[in-house]
Protein backbone atom coordinates (compact mmCIF):
# COMPACT_ATOMS: atom_id res chain seq x y z
CA UNK A 1 0.00 0.00 0.00
CA UNK A 2 1.01 4.00 -0.56
CA UNK A 3 0.20 5.16 2.77
CA UNK A 4 0.77 9.43 3.28
CA UNK A 5 0.77 10.48 6.63
CA UNK A 6 -0.41 14.10 7.36
CA UNK A 7 -1.24 16.90 10.34
CA UNK A 8 1.81 16.25 12.02
CA UNK A 9 4.74 18.62 12.42
CA UNK A 10 6.96 15.93 10.68
CA UNK A 11 9.62 13.44 11.18
CA UNK A 12 12.04 14.05 12.80
CA UNK A 13 10.33 14.25 15.98
CA UNK A 14 11.16 18.00 17.49
CA UNK A 15 7.52 18.49 19.33
CA UNK A 16 5.53 16.06 20.43
CA UNK A 17 3.78 12.68 20.58
CA UNK A 18 1.82 12.99 16.91
CA UNK A 19 5.68 13.41 15.35
CA UNK A 20 7.00 10.67 17.11
CA UNK A 21 3.98 8.68 16.20
CA UNK A 22 4.73 9.35 12.92
CA UNK A 23 8.18 8.47 13.14
CA UNK A 24 7.63 5.22 14.41
CA UNK A 25 4.44 4.25 12.53
CA UNK A 26 6.16 5.30 9.24
CA UNK A 27 9.14 3.17 9.82
CA UNK A 28 7.12 -0.06 10.68
CA UNK A 29 4.69 0.20 8.06
CA UNK A 30 7.72 0.38 5.97
CA UNK A 31 9.33 -2.80 7.16
CA UNK A 32 6.21 -4.18 6.46
CA UNK A 33 6.98 -3.39 2.82
CA UNK A 34 4.79 -0.91 2.59
CA UNK A 35 5.27 2.77 1.05
CA UNK A 36 5.03 5.50 3.40
CA UNK A 37 4.79 9.41 2.92
CA UNK A 38 4.83 11.98 5.63
CA UNK A 39 3.92 15.29 5.29
CA UNK A 40 6.50 17.71 6.88
CA UNK A 41 5.86 22.04 8.22
CA UNK A 42 9.03 23.52 6.75
CA UNK A 43 9.66 25.04 10.09
CA UNK A 44 10.16 21.70 11.62
CA UNK A 45 12.72 20.36 9.31
CA UNK A 46 16.15 20.81 7.58
CA UNK A 47 18.27 19.20 5.06
CA UNK A 48 20.56 17.67 7.48
CA UNK A 49 18.22 15.56 9.50
CA UNK A 50 18.29 11.98 10.38
CA UNK A 51 15.32 9.94 9.66
CA UNK A 52 14.36 6.46 8.25
CA UNK A 53 15.45 7.63 4.61
CA UNK A 54 13.49 4.71 3.06
CA UNK A 55 10.22 6.95 4.10
CA UNK A 56 9.55 9.43 1.81
CA UNK A 57 8.93 13.16 2.96
CA UNK A 58 6.85 16.22 1.83
CA UNK A 59 7.54 19.45 3.27
CA UNK A 60 5.59 22.40 2.83
CA UNK A 61 5.03 25.77 4.12
CA UNK A 62 2.74 26.55 7.03
CA UNK A 63 1.38 30.14 9.02
CA UNK A 64 3.94 29.40 11.77
CA UNK A 65 1.49 30.93 14.25
CA UNK A 66 -0.01 29.16 17.29
CA UNK A 67 -3.59 29.34 16.11
CA UNK A 68 -3.05 29.17 12.38
CA UNK A 69 0.14 26.50 12.38
CA UNK A 70 -1.83 23.30 12.48
CA UNK A 71 -5.08 24.56 10.00
CA UNK A 72 -3.06 26.07 7.16
CA UNK A 73 -0.64 23.22 6.85
CA UNK A 74 -3.52 20.72 7.45
CA UNK A 75 -5.14 22.65 4.35
CA UNK A 76 -2.34 22.57 2.18
CA UNK A 77 -1.14 19.00 2.92
CA UNK A 78 -4.93 17.65 2.38
CA UNK A 79 -5.39 19.12 -1.33
CA UNK A 80 -1.27 17.89 -1.87
CA UNK A 81 -2.28 14.36 -0.64
CA UNK A 82 -5.59 14.51 -2.69
CA UNK A 83 -3.72 14.50 -5.99
CA UNK A 84 -0.46 12.60 -5.25
CA UNK A 85 -0.38 8.80 -6.19
CA UNK A 86 -0.87 7.36 -2.10
CA UNK A 87 -3.56 4.76 -1.73
CA UNK A 88 -4.38 5.94 1.08
CA UNK A 89 -4.52 8.82 3.53
CA UNK A 90 -3.78 8.90 7.92
CA UNK A 91 -4.78 11.94 8.90
CA UNK A 92 -3.84 13.13 12.41
CA UNK A 93 -5.51 15.80 14.88
CA UNK A 94 -9.12 16.55 14.94
CA UNK A 95 -8.32 20.09 13.87
CA UNK A 96 -7.92 18.78 10.40
CA UNK A 97 -11.26 17.24 10.10
CA UNK A 98 -12.54 19.85 7.64
CA UNK A 99 -10.21 18.97 5.17
CA UNK A 100 -10.52 14.98 5.36
CA UNK A 101 -12.87 15.48 2.32
CA UNK A 102 -10.03 16.60 -0.37
CA UNK A 103 -8.41 13.31 -0.72
CA UNK A 104 -12.04 11.34 -0.53
CA UNK A 105 -13.65 13.34 -3.41
CA UNK A 106 -10.63 11.83 -5.30
CA UNK A 107 -11.10 8.51 -3.79
CA UNK A 108 -8.86 8.14 -1.53
CA UNK A 109 -9.65 7.11 1.95
CA UNK A 110 -8.92 8.84 5.08
CA UNK A 111 -8.30 7.29 8.35
CA UNK A 112 -8.33 10.49 10.86
CA UNK A 113 -6.72 9.62 14.27
CA UNK A 114 -8.32 12.41 16.42
CA UNK A 115 -6.09 12.37 19.47
CA UNK A 116 -7.26 13.36 22.75
CA UNK A 117 -10.23 16.49 23.32
CA UNK A 118 -7.64 19.07 22.43
CA UNK A 119 -10.15 22.02 22.80
CA UNK A 120 -9.53 21.42 26.91
CA UNK A 121 -5.76 22.71 26.56
CA UNK A 122 -5.24 25.74 28.21
CA UNK A 123 -3.28 27.45 25.49
CA UNK A 124 -6.52 27.78 23.17
CA UNK A 125 -8.58 31.24 23.69
CA UNK A 126 -12.97 30.84 23.83
CA UNK A 127 -12.66 31.02 19.87
CA UNK A 128 -9.93 28.43 19.40
CA UNK A 129 -12.16 26.30 22.01
CA UNK A 130 -15.51 26.64 20.13
CA UNK A 131 -13.32 25.56 16.50
CA UNK A 132 -12.24 22.60 18.08
CA UNK A 133 -15.62 21.81 19.39
CA UNK A 134 -16.74 22.14 15.88
CA UNK A 135 -13.83 20.32 14.92
CA UNK A 136 -14.71 17.24 16.77
CA UNK A 137 -18.39 17.10 15.34
CA UNK A 138 -16.97 17.14 11.80
CA UNK A 139 -14.86 14.38 12.83
CA UNK A 140 -17.83 12.24 13.07
CA UNK A 141 -18.83 12.22 8.98
CA UNK A 142 -15.68 13.67 6.86
CA UNK A 143 -13.35 11.19 7.44
CA UNK A 144 -13.91 7.42 6.25
CA UNK A 145 -13.03 6.53 10.05
CA UNK A 146 -11.90 7.38 12.78
CA UNK A 147 -9.13 6.59 15.37
CA UNK A 148 -8.79 6.62 18.61
CA UNK A 149 -5.98 6.09 21.19
CA UNK A 150 -7.69 5.43 24.19
CA UNK A 151 -11.15 3.43 25.08
CA UNK A 152 -11.85 6.78 27.20
CA UNK A 153 -11.56 8.89 23.84
CA UNK A 154 -13.56 6.31 22.09
CA UNK A 155 -16.69 6.54 25.02
CA UNK A 156 -16.84 10.10 24.59
CA UNK A 157 -17.16 9.87 21.09
CA UNK A 158 -19.56 7.02 21.35
CA UNK A 159 -22.15 8.66 24.50
CA UNK A 160 -21.25 12.26 22.60
CA UNK A 161 -21.59 12.09 18.81
CA UNK A 162 -23.07 8.31 18.25
CA UNK A 163 -19.85 7.68 16.70
CA UNK A 164 -18.04 4.58 16.56
CA UNK A 165 -14.19 4.27 16.13
CA UNK A 166 -11.74 2.24 16.02
CA UNK A 167 -9.15 2.10 19.42
CA UNK A 168 -5.67 1.76 18.22
CA UNK A 169 -2.96 2.82 20.87
CA UNK A 170 0.24 3.65 20.72
CA UNK A 171 4.37 2.40 20.73
CA UNK A 172 6.90 2.43 23.89
CA UNK A 173 9.65 0.53 22.55
CA UNK A 174 12.93 1.55 24.06
CA UNK A 175 16.19 1.92 22.37
CA UNK A 176 18.46 -1.40 23.23
CA UNK A 177 21.59 0.26 23.04
CA UNK A 178 23.83 1.66 25.75
CA UNK A 179 22.75 5.06 26.58
CA UNK A 180 25.04 7.25 28.65
CA UNK A 181 24.06 10.15 30.80
CA UNK A 182 27.24 11.88 30.77
CA UNK A 183 26.45 15.17 28.98
CA UNK A 184 23.62 15.59 31.17
CA UNK A 185 25.67 14.55 34.30
CA UNK A 186 28.23 17.24 33.61
CA UNK A 187 25.34 19.81 32.22
CA UNK A 188 23.26 19.66 35.06
CA UNK A 189 25.08 17.09 37.75
CA UNK A 190 23.27 14.28 37.29
CA UNK A 191 23.75 11.33 38.36
CA UNK A 192 21.61 7.54 37.75
CA UNK A 193 19.08 6.47 39.47
CA UNK A 194 19.00 10.25 41.86
CA UNK A 195 16.85 12.75 40.16
CA UNK A 196 13.27 13.15 39.14
CA UNK A 197 12.27 13.23 35.62
CA UNK A 198 9.42 15.71 34.14
CA UNK A 199 8.58 15.68 30.20
CA UNK A 200 5.78 17.51 28.66
CA UNK A 201 5.54 20.40 26.81
CA UNK A 202 5.65 23.36 29.18
CA UNK A 203 1.89 24.26 29.04
CA UNK A 204 -0.80 24.93 31.88
CA UNK A 205 -2.84 21.87 31.10
CA UNK A 206 0.55 19.65 32.10
CA UNK A 207 0.62 21.04 35.23
CA UNK A 208 4.31 22.06 35.46
CA UNK A 209 3.51 24.34 38.70
CA UNK A 210 1.53 21.68 40.36
CA UNK A 211 4.87 19.53 39.95
CA UNK A 212 7.36 22.85 41.27
CA UNK A 213 4.80 23.50 44.06
CA UNK A 214 4.96 20.02 44.74
CA UNK A 215 8.81 20.22 45.13
CA UNK A 216 9.32 22.88 47.37
CA UNK A 217 7.62 20.69 50.26
CA UNK A 218 10.15 17.83 49.32
CA UNK A 219 13.12 17.47 51.49
CA UNK A 220 15.80 15.72 49.46
CA UNK A 221 19.12 16.50 47.37
CA UNK A 222 18.00 14.72 44.05
CA UNK A 223 17.60 17.23 41.52
CA UNK A 224 14.45 17.33 39.42
CA UNK A 225 14.74 17.91 36.12
CA UNK A 226 12.35 19.57 34.19
CA UNK A 227 12.37 18.47 30.02
CA UNK A 228 10.45 20.80 27.60
CA UNK A 229 9.64 23.89 26.56
CA UNK A 230 6.93 26.30 24.97
CA UNK A 231 7.24 26.92 21.43
CA UNK A 232 4.60 29.73 21.12
CA UNK A 233 4.58 31.42 24.82
CA UNK A 234 8.45 31.60 26.22
CA UNK A 235 7.16 33.96 28.70
CA UNK A 236 5.18 30.98 30.57
CA UNK A 237 8.32 29.21 30.21
CA UNK A 238 10.29 32.21 32.32
CA UNK A 239 7.57 32.17 35.04
CA UNK A 240 7.96 28.52 35.82
CA UNK A 241 12.33 29.15 36.13
CA UNK A 242 11.41 31.96 38.44
CA UNK A 243 9.01 29.33 40.58
CA UNK A 244 11.85 27.07 40.95
CA UNK A 245 14.19 26.70 43.28
CA UNK A 246 18.05 25.07 43.01
CA UNK A 247 17.42 21.68 42.64
CA UNK A 248 15.32 22.48 39.64
CA UNK A 249 17.38 21.99 36.19
CA UNK A 250 15.17 22.88 32.99
CA UNK A 251 17.58 21.18 29.67
CA UNK A 252 14.87 22.04 27.23
CA UNK A 253 13.61 19.88 24.97
CA UNK A 254 15.74 17.00 23.65
CA UNK A 255 14.87 14.12 21.37
CA UNK A 256 16.46 10.68 20.06
CA UNK A 257 19.62 9.72 22.58
CA UNK A 258 19.07 12.22 25.13
CA UNK A 259 15.57 11.79 25.68
CA UNK A 260 16.12 8.17 26.24
CA UNK A 261 19.27 8.54 27.76
CA UNK A 262 17.21 10.77 30.85
CA UNK A 263 14.27 8.13 30.56
CA UNK A 264 16.03 5.23 31.25
CA UNK A 265 18.35 6.71 34.31
CA UNK A 266 15.91 8.28 35.88
CA UNK A 267 15.21 7.76 39.47
CA UNK A 268 11.24 8.58 39.63
CA UNK A 269 9.19 9.63 37.15
CA UNK A 270 6.12 12.40 37.36
CA UNK A 271 3.78 12.32 34.94
CA UNK A 272 1.41 15.42 35.05
CA UNK A 273 -0.77 15.65 31.99
CA UNK A 274 -4.09 16.03 31.54
CA UNK A 275 -5.77 16.15 28.23
CA UNK A 276 -5.30 13.77 25.83
CA UNK A 277 -5.50 10.13 25.56
CA UNK A 278 -2.42 7.82 25.86
CA UNK A 279 0.82 9.94 26.62
CA UNK A 280 4.10 8.87 25.15
CA UNK A 281 6.07 10.50 27.87
CA UNK A 282 4.08 8.05 30.66
CA UNK A 283 4.40 4.66 28.94
CA UNK A 284 7.82 5.49 27.42
CA UNK A 285 8.69 6.14 31.58
CA UNK A 286 6.95 2.54 32.06
CA UNK A 287 8.82 0.77 29.02
CA UNK A 288 12.22 2.56 30.88
CA UNK A 289 11.44 0.42 33.86
CA UNK A 290 11.06 3.61 35.95
CA UNK A 291 8.99 4.54 39.42
CA UNK A 292 6.17 6.49 37.70
CA UNK A 293 3.47 8.93 39.85
CA UNK A 294 0.65 9.56 37.53
CA UNK A 295 -1.86 12.44 37.93
CA UNK A 296 -5.66 10.82 38.54
CA UNK A 297 -7.47 11.06 35.14
CA UNK A 298 -9.37 8.49 33.01
CA UNK A 299 -7.22 8.47 30.36
CA UNK A 300 -3.95 8.27 32.31
CA UNK A 301 -5.66 5.49 34.88
CA UNK A 302 -6.89 3.84 31.35
CA UNK A 303 -3.06 3.81 30.38
CA UNK A 304 -0.98 3.03 33.75
CA UNK A 305 -3.34 0.30 34.99
CA UNK A 306 -2.23 -0.32 38.63
CA UNK A 307 1.47 0.18 37.31
CA UNK A 308 1.89 3.60 38.29
CA UNK A 309 1.51 5.31 41.77
CA UNK A 310 -2.02 8.12 41.06
CA UNK A 311 -2.18 11.37 42.45
CA UNK A 312 -4.68 14.25 43.00
CA UNK A 313 -4.40 18.13 41.52
CA UNK A 314 -3.22 18.46 44.84
CA UNK A 315 0.54 19.88 45.69
CA UNK A 316 0.60 18.58 49.09
CA UNK A 317 -0.64 15.10 48.15
CA UNK A 318 2.26 14.81 45.55
CA UNK A 319 4.77 15.81 47.46
CA UNK A 320 3.45 13.54 50.33
CA UNK A 321 3.63 10.20 47.24
CA UNK A 322 6.84 11.55 46.37
CA UNK A 323 8.56 11.70 49.32
CA UNK A 324 7.58 8.22 49.89
CA UNK A 325 9.35 7.27 47.33
CA UNK A 326 12.21 9.03 47.76
CA UNK A 327 12.55 7.53 51.36
CA UNK A 328 12.13 4.07 50.27
CA UNK A 329 14.42 2.23 47.53
CA UNK A 330 12.44 -0.77 47.77
CA UNK A 331 9.18 0.65 46.48
CA UNK A 332 10.73 2.48 43.63
CA UNK A 333 12.08 -1.41 42.48
CA UNK A 334 8.49 -2.58 43.18
CA UNK A 335 7.07 0.00 41.23
CA UNK A 336 9.71 0.28 38.89
CA UNK A 337 8.72 -3.13 37.92
CA UNK A 338 5.12 -3.15 37.82
CA UNK A 339 5.72 -0.45 35.19
CA UNK A 340 7.54 -2.08 32.70
CA UNK A 341 5.33 -5.30 33.20
CA UNK A 342 2.41 -3.38 31.95
CA UNK A 343 4.32 -1.79 28.69
CA UNK A 344 5.46 -4.64 27.67
CA UNK A 345 2.27 -6.22 27.80
CA UNK A 346 0.39 -3.12 26.42
CA UNK A 347 2.39 -0.96 24.15
CA UNK A 348 4.66 -2.18 21.28
CA UNK A 349 5.06 -0.29 17.74
CA UNK A 350 4.83 -3.54 16.02
CA UNK A 351 1.66 -4.11 17.22
CA UNK A 352 0.21 -0.79 16.89
CA UNK A 353 1.57 -1.10 12.93
CA UNK A 354 -0.31 -4.66 12.32
CA UNK A 355 -3.82 -3.30 13.53
CA UNK A 356 -3.15 0.09 11.47
CA UNK A 357 -2.09 -2.25 8.53
CA UNK A 358 -5.04 -4.32 8.89
CA UNK A 359 -7.44 -1.32 9.06
CA UNK A 360 -5.81 0.03 5.66
CA UNK A 361 -6.42 -2.86 3.82
CA UNK A 362 -10.29 -3.70 4.87
CA UNK A 363 -10.81 0.00 3.89
CA UNK A 364 -8.73 -0.57 0.52
CA UNK A 365 -10.79 -3.73 0.05
CA UNK A 366 -7.21 -5.94 0.51
CA UNK A 367 -8.39 -7.63 3.78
Amino acid sequence: MKIAIVGTRGIPNRYGGFEQFAEKLSSQLTDRGHFVTVYCRKPFTTPEDVYDRRVRRVILPSIHRKHLDTWSSGLISCIHAAFSDNDLVLLCNVANSPFAWFPRVLGKPVVLNVDGLDRRRGKWNALGQALLHLCEWVSTFTPTQVVTDARSIHDYYRQRYGKDSTVIGYGSDVPQKKLSLEPYDLQHDLQPERYVLYISRLEPENNPELVLAAWRKVRTDWPLVMVGNNRYDSGYEERLRQQADERVRFTGAVYDDGYWALQKHAGIFVFACEVGGVHPALIEAMASQTAVLSLDSSENNETAGDATIRYGKSPDELARKLQALLDDEEARRHWAARAVERADHMFRWKKVAEQYEKLFAELLGRG
